[in-house]
């Protein structure tokens, strides 16, 4: 499909630059089939069944942004994806500048070698010394806003925790799974007593989320790709939640993306550890979820060409509208839909 026909028009201030407080008090859009109905995040033990199930993905966001030199030349990085005990892909700022083999300080002792490109001109980045990353990157690195947040505001110490999910325990994210940042610990005790169930996986979250398809065609765009698991008891529950009758509701597109990863043409969801790179378009057939908790998506995105693959494109940008219209905030930090496509 030609990615000019995920293209909306999104007033500038329209992109939230902080959460909701508290954090379920957000507004949440209901797509139900066609019928769009306004609520909030709150009302949601009102909203699902007895026996459905919430995917939650329980990955933490790291510092993973960082500033650093080599020689005279400023070099920005920001880590995208695990390779190796020391090693990270990163995208990196001023890239010109970087040879393969040079050294990069960004301060606080933490140095890393450029050891390799790749043919999207990520570098990889080997960290010295003998301390475990995560350490390093917790003395020099920042937390990794996205773009749009940060072209407008530098991150600061309410960042910490507001870009952090109340199920962040899986360190090794850069960005964070949006979706259940509206979630409390009040609205988590309102929807067991409601019966509502949940599991919860690990995706590590990309860089690459943020990118910009840049071709004309969805068949020619390449997604970066992320790990993830799903063990063997939870897609077991998830398998039996489903045979009972409950709907599996994906909060966020990373749990989507993974328990899609997961299943198999069955529909039957199995254990997943590994790297997924799956690209969901208009005319995928959906087989583990029925249905997505979800915030709102920039223009031309992979992640507005998945929400439309799931309820349609027309659908989807009728809502949007809606929710422009209304006054809805957009983005990382802005209000939730719920997606519940007509079966």
């Amino acid at each position: 499909m030609r990615v000019d026909r995920f293209d909306f028009d999104l007033p500038n201030d329209r992109i939230a630059l902080r959460p909701a407080r508290p954090r379920d008090s957000a507004r949440l859009l209901i797509i139900d089939g066609k019928r769009i109905t306004d609520r909030a995040v709150r009302d949601l033990p009102q909203i699902l069944r007895p026996g459905d199930v919430l995917l939650f993905n329980d990955t933490r966001v790291i510092p993973a942004q960082l500033e650093g030199r080599r020689g005279e030349a400023s070099i920005g990085a920001t880590l995208h994806k695990r390779e190796g005990p020391r090693s990270w892909w990163a995208f990196v700022r001023n890239a010109r500048r970087v040879r393969m083999g040079d050294v990069i300080d960004f301060g606080d002792g933490v140095r890393a070698t450029a050891a390799e490109r790749d043919d999207a001109g990520a570098v990889l980045l080997v960290f010295h010394g003998e301390e475990p990353v995560e350490l390093l990157l917790g003395r020099a690195g920042r937390m990794p806003l996205p773009p749009y947040i940060v072209s407008k505001r530098p991150a600061d110490a309410e960042d910490v925790e507001d870009y952090q999910t109340m199920f962040a325990r899986e360190a090794g994210a850069v960005a964070a799974p949006t979706a259940a940042l509206h979630f409390t610990d009040r609205l988590i005790a309102a929807l067991d007593a409601r019966g509502v169930l949940r599991e919860t996986l690990t995706l590590h979250v990309g860089a690459g989320t943020f990118l910009p398809v840049k071709v004309e065609d969805t068949a020619e765009h390449r997604m970066h790709a992320e790990w993830g698991r799903i063990d063997a008891a939870a897609a077991g529950r998830l398998n039996a939640a489903r045979a009972a009758g409950g709907r599996l509701i994906a909060v966020g597109t990373t749990s989507l993306r993974l328990v899609e990863s997961a299943t198999d043409e069955e529909s039957r969801i199995h254990a997943f550890e590994g790297d997924t790179a799956i690209f969901i378009t208009p005319g995928y057939r959906f087989r583990a979820v029925d249905g997505l908790m979800t915030n709102y998506h920039l223009p031309r995105s992979t992640l507005f060409m998945l929400v439309s693959a799931l309820m349609g494109l027309e659908t989807m940008k009728a809502a949007y509208a809606h929710a422009i219209g209304e006054g809805y905030r957009f983005y990382s930090y802005g209000d939730a839909s719920l997606l519940l496509p007509a079966r």
